[in-house]
């Protein structure tokens, strides 16, 4: 067997039902296995996982809640392929992604891969505009994706390939969440693995939150990325600093509107109105780009401030991060 698919969930059964519909239906023609940890759920998937039993290789695994990163290297301790493929609970997976993912081994191997993500036509005007946030060359999707190098890039671990090899050797992820995929991606650069982007071997990320869920979520992004520099300084980055000087330079235009300069403000009117005709046209909806505004900001504002507060904490105060911010690090 060469490709266990992994898949930890917590609450999330009706996820787990779309995603295993999705795998139900791969064209890919030799055996592989999904493996589901459940990581101490209330609202457990175990008869999902059973309703597809005569259809796909399904093992299911219980245990106590400590992580998706521990949940991941849980479920690779218990696979038998010689290849994980690791996704999130929320995605949909396109019926010849396997297949893309086989061939673009076979072409070019490596022992970590990533892929992108898409959006459904089925999937909310919300979910399509976060999604429009998260992967677009105008937001930070481009300073995620667009600015790594195809042969330097950083899996996120919605959609990532992982070789046994490289699991056993890396021990596979650590306690830091979010932030375990760059930190995983790390730390297998530092041991001399080499990860890719494979840029067809893409998911549908149906990302099931609200704003307010959606403002916790890259706020936490922002927190964990001085703590990833502070561990890893070689691998800093100008780019990194991005959503922060926006918001800076966004709050200093309205400032300096009391002294009659607009100039600044009026760059920013350009760029959300580009971001607004780039996403209409993108999903034929003016609703959807406008609402493209909003998961924008949220995203620049959420992210922004907190790398700011963390840079400051982190770097400057040399704080230490596990007290600093215990909601960014689970207990194994």
């Amino acid at each position: 067997m060469l490709f266990s698919l992994i898949i930890p969930v917590y609450n999330r059964p009706d996820e787990v039902d779309e995603l295993l519909e999705s795998l139900s239906h791969s064209t890919y023609n030799e055996i592989f296995e999904i493996v589901i940890i459940e990581d101490g759920s209330t609202l457990p998937c175990k008869d999902v996982a059973q309703k597809y039993g005569d259809r796909l290789d399904i093992s299911y695994y219980f245990k106590e809640n400590s992580g998706p990163g521990d949940s991941r290297n849980y479920g690779m301790t218990k696979a038998r392929g010689d290849y994980f493929i690791i996704f999130d609970s929320d995605c949909i997976i396109p019926e010849a992604y396997l297949n893309e993912v086989e061939k673009a081994l076979k072409q070019n191997y490596v022992d970590c891969f990533g892929g992108p993500d898409k959006a459904l036509d089925s999937f909310s005007d919300i979910q399509k505009a976060i999604n429009f946030a998260m992967t677009s060359f105008l937001t930070t999707g481009g300073i995620r994706g667009g600015s790594e190098k195809i042969d330097k890039f950083q899996p996120r671990s919605f959609n990532m390939g992982l070789s046994r090899k490289a699991f056993e050797a890396s021990k596979g992820f650590g306690n830091i969440h979010p932030g375990e995929d760059p930190d995983l991606s790390i730390r297998l650069w530092n041991l001399g693995f080499e990860t890719k982007l494979f840029p067809k071997a893409y998911v549908y990320h149906k990302r099931r939150i609200d704003w307010d869920k959606f403002s916790v979520q890259v706020n936490k992004f922002g927190k964990a990325r001085p703590i990833l520099n502070s561990w890893y300084p070689q691998y800093n980055k100008l780019t990194f600093f991005f959503p922060s000087v926006f918001i800076i330079g966004f709050f200093t235009s309205l400032v300096l509107l009391v002294f009659n300069f607009d100039k600044l403000l009026q760059l920013y009117f350009v760029y959300f109105l580009v971001l607004f005709l780039v996403s209409t046209y993108q999903n034929k909806s003016f609703k959807i780009g406008y609402l493209s505004l909003i998961a924008v900001w949220k995203q620049f504002y959420g992210y922004g401030t907190g790398f700011l507060e963390s840079f400051i904490k982190i770097i400057i105060l040399k704080q230490k991060p596990q007290e600093t911010f215990p909601e960014l690090f689970f207990k194994k």
